[in-house]
């Protein structure tokens, strides 16, 4: 398996999961800077290898009138802030072309969406100027169709490559999780991240927006941990039901060290084994 290299640590093969956790979207500097400082704590007590992760802008929303983000100028200088100070790396999702070559200077993973996963000019040019790219699986592909997609990347020169399993759509405002996606996704030969809370999300769920079942993420991302996934992705907030985005898929940041702990035992006794 390609082993992804970022920062001082791999991703893959038989390395231990890397955490990819921050809020769905920033909604201010202070909080977003507070969460990636808190997590950057936590990881390190663990010893847990983390990205930090937010949204600069959600162009996917259900409303129109829901919370986008501070935009991609704003957006892109508060991570850089967040990348500076706590010395780990950064993750944002790109929806624009516009935005590629801002965010390539200052992102260490550019993430390409689940709804644009298919668009092939737009994550060619992204690949071309990522580090390391981060593909969410679309809610309507089946796992062995990623390949195509790996394809696509590739083609433009780049194997720094991870895949992000985030559900299957199953009938209306409704997401399945099949632990089946991630050793068929896996045996490609690149990373494979499980999104343990966009999983639980119930899309368009609450009418103007998703809605979601957060007490199931512990039961996923035990079991994709238990399957010998390379990475967990969370979204988190110190007070979900307040959030801006997705709370009601987003964990607790203070129930985490518990979570983490019991995932770092299961993925230690897996990797042992294999």
């Amino acid at each position: 398996m390609k082993q992804v290299k970022l920062h001082n640590f791999s991703i893959g093969g038989p390395a231990g999961f890397v955490l990819i956790a921050g809020p769905c979207v920033i909604e201010n500097e202070a909080e977003a800077m507070e969460i990636a400082v808190y997590l950057k704590q936590l990881t390190s007590k663990l010893e847990i290898p983390f990205i930090f992760k937010a949204s600069y802008d959600k162009a996917n929303r259900t409303s129109i009138n829901a919370y986008r983000g501070p935009g991609a100028q704003e957006g892109l200088a508060i991570l850089k802030k967040i990348k500076e100070k706590t010395g780990v790396p950064v993750l944002s999702d790109v929806h624009r072309f516009e935005e590629i070559e801002a965010a390539a200077d200052i992102l260490d993973v550019m993430q390409i969406p689940a709804f644009l996963c298919r668009q092939t000019d737009f994550v060619v040019e992204v690949a071309k100027k990522a580090r390391v790219i981060n593909i969410k699986k679309g809610q309507f592909l089946a796992p062995w169709d990623v390949s195509n997609v790996l394809d696509k990347i590739k083609s433009a020169g780049n194997e720094n490559i991870l895949i992000t399993e985030r559900g299957a759509s199953f009938g209306y405002n409704n997401l399945v999780f099949d632990v089946r996606a991630l050793p068929i996704m896996r045996a490609m030969g690149y990373p494979v991240i499980f999104d343990a809370t966009h999983s639980v999300q119930l899309p368009g769920g609450a009418g103007t927006s998703s809605d979601g079942q957060r007490d199931m993420v512990p039961y996923l991302a035990r079991a994709a941990v238990a399957a010998g996934v390379d990475g967990i992705f969370m979204e988190v907030h110190p007070d979900p039901e307040k959030a801006l985005c997705d709370g009601a898929n987003s964990l607790y940041l203070n129930s985490l060290e518990g979570l983490l702990t019991t995932l770092k035992q299961i993925d230690e006794m897996i990797k042992a084994k294999s």
